[in-house]
């Protein structure tokens, strides 16, 4: 019987089990983003960890039907957001409660990791024979815009800034944007329809914002966020897939510009992107035809691209056979 691993993930949107083998690949996986209301750009915290509580009984009850869990031998729980002194979210109890439980009754181990290393793992660990080495990934999520120099280690990864935004992230720009635009939150998956629709229509035409000024790996985002709302304020709903693709064209430069400097920076030849703005294929195409062959960008499954547990399970695998 193949040796099994749990991986537990309750993001402020997303609730996420998965179940992972001994070779890094995927047995069982269930990932829902919790209901925001129409027009909100997100949820209170006590209201995320209300829904992440109720949903987890039914999810657990899947993974319980759909594999033997007594080839579990280790859980692996997503506590806190990043693997920094004071990184603290309220949502990430109801997992941690759960996989304690799951850890007790199943009487296996439990690792705790931060949800950055999730996405992390997510992407880079797909086999078990991992080339595990110093690497840089781009986290690009709803809440995160961050460049770090990665490195496996005995709890996960050791991670290191070395750029990114200074005040709101991409996945909030483009959040913000759907929702004035009357998409539901979290509006990344819209937006890149529109875009990549525009971009069939027309192809590559000059974008209507200007471009996103770094220094030293750094940038802000928050006055392209109030360009774009006051385009959208002054527009009809005709000219929102120029504005889409302008905005995917720009976050699609910026990354691939940052791109070559942080692995310059970080003396390696790779870059990971991780994080569900990683996800668009608008954003994929874009940065692939303007970085070329270096670096070497590597983008995950879509689907795990995203919040989910998938990462932590891999975790809990390599964590717990060392």
């Amino acid at each position: 019987m193949p040796d099994l691993y749990l991986g537990i993930d309750t993001s402020n949107y997303k609730t996420s089990v998965a179940v992972t083998d001994g070779d890094n690949q995927t047995v069982f996986e269930r990932s829902v983003y919790l209901e925001v209301p129409q027009g909100s750009r997100g949820l209170r915290q006590s209201e995320a960890f209300f829904r992440h509580s109720n949903r987890l009984p039914e999810y657990i009850e899947e993974m319980s039907c759909s594999v033997d869990v007594s080839a579990i031998r280790a859980a692996g729980v997503s506590s806190r957001p990043r693997r920094v002194e004071g990184s603290y979210m309220p949502c990430f109890l109801a997992g941690v409660n759960a996989a304690r439980e799951m850890s007790a009754v199943l009487g296996i181990p439990l690792h705790e990791f931060s949800h950055q290393e999730g996405h992390a793992a997510a992407i880079i660990e797909n086999s078990p024979d991992t080339d595990m080495r110093r690497s840089v990934l781009f986290h690009l999520s709803g809440g995160t815009t961050e460049f770090l120099i990665c490195e496996p280690d005995e709890g996960g990864y050791r991670m290191e800034i070395c750029g990114g935004t200074r005040d709101i992230s991409a996945g909030q720009l483009i959040d913000r944007a759907g929702v004035a635009m009357g998409y539901p939150f979290p509006s990344g998956a819209y937006l890149d329809d529109l875009a990549e629709t525009y971009y069939a229509a027309n192809g590559r035409v000059k974008s209507c914002l200007p471009r996103i000024k770094t220094t030293d790996g750094e940038f802000n985002l928050s006055g392209t966020e109030t360009q774009v709302l006051r385009m959208i304020e002054a527009s009809d709903a005709e000219e929102y897939p120029h504005l889409a693709y302008s905005i995917f064209e720009r976050i699609a430069e910026l990354l691939a510009s940052s791109a070559a400097g942080s692995a310059a920076a970080a003396g390696t030849d790779t870059v990971y992107m991780a994080g569900g703005v990683s996800a668009s294929s608008f954003i994929r195409r874009s940065i692939a035809e303007k970085c070329g062959s270096e670096p070497q960008i590597i983008f995950g499954d879509p689907v795990l691209s995203g919040d989910n547990a998938v990462g932590i399970a891999r975790l809990a695998r390599r964590v717990h056979s060392r």
